[in-house]
C-alpha cells in the first residue's frame, strides 16, 4: 500500500472530539472497558472510524471525508439515587468528518476541520434538535520527520479545537510536538496528550502516556432525578495516565492495547444550561482499551 507524503500531512490535521483517538488514522475499530471499581458505574464502548482523502487539482491539496461513530453503554449498580438508569446506559455518537489542507511556505501545511454530529441517548427512537452537535479545528503543521533537516527527526503542531461534544463551551488549544532523540527513544509533548515511546524494533513499541478522553451526549425528554430535578446532559470527563503497546504489521497496519490508572474521572448529569444537577459515583480507577488501526 502506497501512501504519499501529501496524505501524510493531510491526516495529521484529524483530531478526534470523544476519545481523542491517533491523529494519523484512516480506518479504525477499538473496544474500551472501564470496570466498576467500588464505584456505581461501568463502562463499555465501541469506536469504528473510517477516513478517505481526495486529491485536489492543485499540488499538495487534499478534501477529506470520514466518518466516526461510537456506541457507548453505561451499566449503574443499585443505590440510594433516584433515577431512570435505562435513560442513560445507551448512548450513540455519529460525526461526518469534512477536511481540506494545503501546503504552506518553510514546511508548514494549514489543516481545517468541520465535523458536524449527533450525541444522543435515543429515548425516543427518533433523532432532536438537541441531539445535534458541531466541530471544529484550526491547525498548522511543521513535519520533519522524514526530511534531512537535522538529525533529531521532529514534528510541531499547533491549532485551536472546538466541539460541542467536550461539554466545553469555548475553543481549546491544540499543541502537539514530536522529537525522536535517540534511534529507540521519542517523546510527544502538548495538550490533550503526551507521551514517552521505547521502540524495541521497527515494528513494535512501548508508550508511556497521559491523556483525556471522556463525551458529552443529550438526554432525550430529560431524565427526572429525585423527583424534582431534571438533566438534560449526560457529561464524563477522564484524565489519564499509563502503559500503551503497539506493533505494526502488514505495512500500514496495527494492532494496540493499553491499560490505564484513571488520574481524574468525573461524571455528571447537566441541565440545559450546563449546570451540574448531580455527580455520579465516579471511583473508577482502571481504563482498558484495544483495537486495530490502519494508519500511515
Amino acid at each position: 500500500m502506497k501512501i504519499t507524503k501529501s496524505i501524510y500531512f493531510l491526516i495529521l490535521l484529524f483530531y478526534t472530539n470523544t476519545s481523542f483517538a491517533q491523529l494519523s488514522d484512516l480506518a479504525r475499530v477499538d473496544y474500551t472497558y472501564i470496570p466498576k471499581d467500588g464505584s456505581d458505574i461501568e463502562y463499555m464502548g465501541l469506536r469504528v472510524l473510517f477516513n478517505y482523502p481526495i486529491k485536489l487539482k492543485k499540488e499538495g491539496e487534499y478534501l477529506l471525508l470520514g466518518l466516526d461513530y461510537s456506541n457507548i453503554h453505561l451499566r449503574m449498580a443499585n443505590n440510594n439515587l433516584q433515577i431512570n438508569k435505562e435513560s442513560i446506559d445507551d448512548f450513540k455518537l455519529f460525526d461526518l468528518n469534512i477536511g481540506y489542507t494545503k501546503p504552506l511556505k518553510n514546511d508548514w501545511r494549514l489543516g481545517v476541520r468541520f465535523k458536524p454530529g449527533l450525541s444522543t441517548n435515543l429515548e425516543s427512537r427518533a433523532l432532536q434538535f438537541e441531539d445535534v452537535v458541531f466541530s471544529g479545528d484550526l491547525v498548522f503543521i511543521r513535519d520533519r520527520k522524514k526530511t534531512n533537516y537535522n538529525k533529531k527527526p521532529n514534528r510541531l503542531i499547533l491549532g485551536i479545537s472546538f466541539s460541542e461534544s467536550r461539554g466545553i463551551p469555548y475553543p481549546l488549544p491544540f499543541i502537539s510536538y514530536y522529537r525522536k532523540f535517540h534511534s529507540k527513544w521519542s517523546y510527544n509533548l502538548g495538550i490533550p496528550k503526551m507521551n514517552l515511546q521505547y521502540h524495541t524494533s521497527d515494528k513494535s513499541r512501548f508508550k508511556l502516556y497521559a491523556a483525556l478522553d471522556g463525551f458529552t451526549s443529550n438526554l432525550q425528554n430529560g431524565v427526572l432525578i429525585e423527583n424534582d430535578k431534571v438533566a438534560e446532559r449526560m457529561n464524563m470527563s477522564l484524565i489519564l495516565g499509563g502503559l500503551k503497546y503497539e506493533y505494526h504489521f502488514l505495512d500500514h497496519f496495527e494492532f494496540f492495547v493499553l491499560s490505564s490508572y484513571i488520574i481524574s474521572n468525573s461524571v455528571r448529569l447537566k441541565d440545559s444550561n450546563n449546570n451540574n444537577v448531580v455527580s455520579l459515583n465516579n471511583a473508577n480507577s482502571t481504563y482498558f482499551r484495544t483495537g486495530i488501526r490502519l494508519k500511515i
